[in-house]
This record gives structure tokens, sequence and C-alpha cells, in this order.
């Protein structure tokens, strides 16, 4: 590969790594698989940087332990299913985009902006939500309701991190 490309190939990953570093950071606050999208993105600056390397690890066990967290109880697995429903169904209303409504103070350019491509991204969102809530459950649920700690929930799954370097 010459330069020109290792160089291309370079800020690209870079891009995408920092953005997806960036979004997870956001979606911590924000609605959003925010553990998810920072591992993404440290998965891909891995690729450069030996520091994003070392930060794999934690952050792939504390998305373990909250997804082992987020099936513990009925109502935790009950409220994310509401969640993501409400974000897709957020996001049909957004693409069927009906007219502001009446009492809507400012201009209606601003009543659902984004348009097409921020309802596709909410009814994403939501599915991502229910297939991240239906695989914590699989995989951890049965272990939290026999009495396991979300860290020995983790540590009982192949998910554990610190696995791989023990059969490897």
């Amino acid at each position: 590969m010459n330069r020109g490309a290792a160089a291309t190939k370079r800020i690209l990953l870079e891009l995408v790594g920092w953005t997806l570093v960036l979004a997870g950071i956001a979606a911590l606050i924000l609605p959003g698989p925010g553990l998810l999208m920072m591992f993404g993105g440290l998965v891909v600056l891995s690729q450069q940087y030996e520091w994003a390397e070392r930060r794999l690890e934690p952050v792939e066990r504390r998305a373990m332990q909250a997804a082992a967290e987020g099936v513990r109880t009925w109502p935790r697995i009950i409220g994310s299913a509401l969640g993501a429903t409400w974000l897709v169904g957020l996001g049909i209303y957004w693409i069927v985009s009906p007219p502001a409504p009446s009492w809507w103070p400012v201009d209606e350019k601003w009543w659902l902006f984004g348009g097409l491509g921020t309802g596709i991204t909410l009814i994403a969102s939501g599915l991502l939500a229910f297939g991240l809530l239906i695989y914590s459950f699989r995989r951890f649920r049965g272990q939290v309701l026999s009495g396991a700690t979300n860290e020995e929930a983790v540590a009982n799954t192949d998910d554990d991190p610190s696995n791989d370097r023990a059969a490897g």
C-alpha cells in the first residue's frame, strides 16, 4: 500500500473511531447505546493506538455488567422494552411528519426538523435497543435469577474478556 493510501486509511479510521467514541459519550446521557458505541470506537482506534487497546477490556466489562443489570428485574426489562418501542414509534411519527400543531410557538420549519434521516435513525436505535435487550435477557437473565452478581454473571459467560486471555 502506498503512503497516500495508508494515510487516507489512518485518517478514516481515526475519524470513525473518534466519532463513535464521542457519540458514545453523548449517548451515556442521551438515549442510545453509549457503552456499545464507545466500545466500537475504541476497537477502531485500537488498530492505531496502544492506549485505546488498553481501554477496551474495562469498557467491554462495564458494558456487559450493565447488560446483566438491565435484566435483573421485570420493571427494568419492561422499561427498556417500552423505551425501545417509544423510539420506534417516534421514528415512524417523524417519517410520517404531520403538520405542526396550532400550539407550536416557532416557525413550522422547526417542527420535526431532520426529516426522513432522523426518523430512520430513531427506528434503527429502537431496533438496536430491542436486539440488545433480547441478547441481555438470553445471556444473563438466568444467572441473575440464580443470585449471581453482575460481575459473576459476566464472568460465567463467554463474553467475559478475561476468559479470552485465559484460553489463549
